[in-house]
């Protein structure tokens, strides 16, 4: 699939720039003969053609894997426990095992995108934002203590979590914490 995707977006931009840096010069300069050339009705097409293999194939492969990096709710925490302290009460810290991380990137799909555009003109919270990040966060967290329980440990502490704007409505987390083993 993502050889699909890669030549979709080839033929996306191949078209854009024809269109954009061949069809807007030769317009200008032919601007009394309505007869467009074949090379820009060929250009215009791949332009839009290129976008439709895209989605399709980003369709087709969402239908194929349902989020296929995300673990059944609790299995991926298991019994390591998770804390924004540098302390376990009650516990002694005996070993620390080193920094883990999960992070992912998260987008909506354009129409909660548009919907809650609406919402920024009308008020009220951004359900469809609030929601991208809920899952953000679980996927995030649920990679960082799958890879603290590799190492053995115990419990995470100091967790922290960042995000950021990658892109449009694309936005990065990050969670990170320091992995322990603590005593019996």
């Amino acid at each position: 699939m993502k050889i699909i995707r890669y030549i979709g977006s080839s033929v996306f931009v191949l078209g854009l720039f024809v269109s954009v840096f061949g069809g807007m010069p030769w317009y200008v300069l032919t601007t009394n003969d309505p007869v467009v050339p074949w090379w820009l009705r060929i250009a215009v097409f791949c332009l839009l053609g290129g976008v439709l293999v895209v989605l399709l194939a980003l369709a087709f492969e969402q239908k194929l894997r349902k989020a296929p990096q995300e673990l059944p709710a609790g299995e991926a925490r298991g019994d390591v426990l998770l804390l924004n302290s540098a302390q376990v009460p009650g516990r002694e810290i005996t070993a620390s095992l080193g920094l883990v991380q999960g992070h992912t990137v998260f987008a909506i799909w354009l129409g909660k995108d548009l919907s809650a555009i609406a919402r920024l003109i009308l008020g009220g919270e951004l359900t469809e934002y609030t929601e991208m990040m809920g899952k953000a966060r679980s996927v995030a967290t649920d990679r960082m203590t799958v890879r603290a329980a590799e190492l053995g440990a115990d419990a995470i502490i100091n967790v922290r979590y960042m995000t950021t704007s990658v892109v449009g409505s694309a936005a990065e987390l990050l969670v990170y914490g320091t992995a322990v083993k603590l005593s019996e």
